[in-house]
């Protein structure tokens, strides 16, 4: 079964300096300028993490696993981090 995506043209106004890297990624993907960016935003907005992505995320930030960083000195810092 085919989709159709219905699109709508709009426009930004953007800093030169982004448009300028906006269009070497594009062309680095060998995409269009359009579709590249229209790919970033999808990815960046419709992200949904799935749920093993949730507890870890949540895990992380209750700090339950944070340990003690040495940085006394190099070789401290190593250990501490189970280098």
């Amino acid at each position: 079964m085919e989709t159709t995506v219905i699109r709508k043209q709009t426009t930004f106004r953007l800093d030169a300096e982004l448009i300028s890297k906006l269009k070497k990624a594009a062309a680095m993907a060998n995409l269009s300028m359009n579709n590249y960016v229209e790919s970033l935003l999808k990815d960046t907005m419709l992200y949904i993490p799935n749920d093993e992505t949730i507890e870890a995320i949540n895990e992380s930030r209750s700090g339950k696993y944070a340990g003690t960083v040495d940085t006394t000195d190099m070789d401290s810092f190593k250990k501490s981090l189970g280098l």
